[in-house]
């Protein structure tokens, strides 16, 4: 049974707090599938994420949009994906080895909507939505 949370948040940095707080539920070989237009925050969520696993330099964390996969050191390895640009996600995240990735570390995926077949069975839903110019309601459906 699907059990989805929901958290308001009123600026970028409560953003960033609650992705350290999400950190503390993740295990490596858990992957994050993020949903959320453009500027929505999920790379503010993201950058919370990785600080909450021991990432000393969050502002590392940048949209990897050119690069499509950003690698962060931190106590479990943090690969940080975008599908935003792929032509075809469903045929491409697999080749960008999504296995070994998740053998190796937690997986966050902006845009998991675009490949939603291509998603391990079991990952986490975080969809974001902009509630106003820095609000955002955040819902999060954990792996069943």
């Amino acid at each position: 049974m699907e059990t989805t949370e929901t958290i308001e948040t009123a600026s970028v940095d409560e953003t960033f707090a609650f992705g350290r707080r999400l950190a503390s539920r993740l295990r490596r070989g858990d992957c994050v599938g993020l949903i959320g237009d453009l500027g929505a925050g999920k790379t503010a969520l993201t950058r919370g994420v990785a600080a909450g696993l021991g990432l000393t330099q969050a502002n590392l964390v940048s949209s990897p949009t050119f690069v499509l996969v950003q690698e962060y050191p931190a106590r479990v390895r943090v690969f940080h994906i975008d599908l935003y640009r792929m032509k075809h996600p469903e045929l491409e995240l697999p080749s960008l080895g999504l296995d070994e990735m998740l053998h190796e570390g937690i997986v966050l995926i902006e845009w998991a909507d675009r490949a939603p077949n291509a998603l391990p069975r079991r990952h986490w839903r975080v969809e974001i939505v902009a509630t106003g110019q820095t609000s955002r309601r955040i819902e999060i459906t954990p792996p069943v």
